[in-house]
């Protein structure tokens, strides 16, 4: 990127990923607790598609969501954005939490992500990685090939905690059984969550009524998107891809994937030009979900960056009728989605 490219990026990119993570989350609210997990997949990727088509970047998908769900949504290899340039990588989540959406649960957030081109790991055919994730008091200190109950003791001693006042966040899948005993028998809290680890993972970096650690089996676009934002946040994250049978790991080693490998935050997401944005669908403990108040829509989102460290909290308010307009290209109508 030559200097002007940095320049944009430094004053644009940023506060243009919330427009879209905005836009998607106003589209996904709509379909709160309506039990249709697709609605909220499909309004959600409409609306942010069309406003990452909009920013002054040269984009390609390298984490989407088509490949797993198998849905013709925001796929691998799609390109977006208005201009040449800056080249960027990005990985997108429409809504991280579709199922909590269509439930009415808490939780789910629309987030993307954008590092420059060719620095964003593809976890090409392996869906799942195991997870290590700590803010940024503990980050030194956690190593994925040590037993839940020493990295535990560590972030314990590094924040200066007993062991029973750590918190940890696990996926609650029978997958993750066996590290809920390891974490019981260290005398560890869990906060278990039904969806959307991204959202569990900020946890660890949140100061008040936060969490300490992240262990656990969750998905790999999703453990990509969340290096993205622990890295903006100064914290640390280390995986291993995970394969469900022997045919992933048939497959994995035809790819060149190394099972046993430790995939550090760094090998994730490399430099440090890092862009986040998420903004709440539903009431989460880090972001409000989107709130309907007839002539006007209320959202919460957080936008941050790496380089700067900058984290921005913002909270907006949107005029439908008035977005609608603007929009009509789209097929999006904000009042009625």
């Amino acid at each position: 990127m030559c200097a002007a490219d940095i320049f944009a990026a430094d004053r644009n990119l940023a506060l243009e990923l919330v427009r879209a993570t905005e836009a998607a989350a106003m589209a996904a609210g709509r379909w709160m607790g309506r039990g249709d997990k697709n609605a909220v997949d499909g309004a959600a990727v409409n609306a942010l598609r069309y406003m990452m088509n909009t920013v002054p970047m040269s984009g390609i998908v390298v984490i989407g969501e088509g490949e797993k769900d198998e849905a013709p949504m925001l796929f691998n290899g799609e390109q977006l954005g208005a201009e040449d340039e800056p080249q960027m990588d990005i990985a997108v989540d429409p809504v991280d939490g579709t199922r909590l959406t269509a439930l009415g649960l808490a939780g789910a957030i629309s987030v993307v992500a954008l590092s420059e081109r060719g620095t964003m790991f593809n976890p090409k055919n392996i869906f799942y990685m195991n997870k290590l994730v700590t803010g940024p008091d503990a980050a030194e200190v956690i190593d994925i090939n040590l037993s839940p109950e020493e990295n535990i003791a560590r972030v314990a001693k590094a924040k200066k905690k007993a062991m029973d006042d750590v918190t940890v966040v696990v996926l609650d899948r029978p997958r993750n059984d066996e590290i809920k005993e390891h974490i019981r028998k260290a005398g560890a809290r869990i906060k278990l969550i039904p969806d959307g680890d991204i959202a569990g993972a900020l946890l660890t970096c949140k100061d008040q009524g936060g969490a300490d650690l992240l262990m656990g089996i969750g998905g790999s676009p999703e453990a990509v998107i969340t290096a993205c934002a622990i890295k903006c946040l100064d914290g640390n994250m280390q995986c291993k891809l995970w394969a469900r049978n022997e045919s992933d790991a048939e497959e994995s080693r035809k790819r060149g994937l190394d099972l046993d490998q430790v995939l550090t935050i760094h090998d994730l997401v490399q430099g440090d030009n890092i862009f986040f944005a998420a903004t709440g669908v539903t009431d989460g403990a880090f972001l409000q979900g989107v709130r309907y108040e007839g002539r006007q829509i209320r959202t919460s989102s957080m936008v941050m960056r790496s380089k700067s460290g900058t984290i921005r909290f913002v909270d907006s308010i949107h005029v439908p009728k008035k977005l609608s307009e603007l929009s009509k290209v789209s097929g999006i109508d904000y009042s009625t989605v």
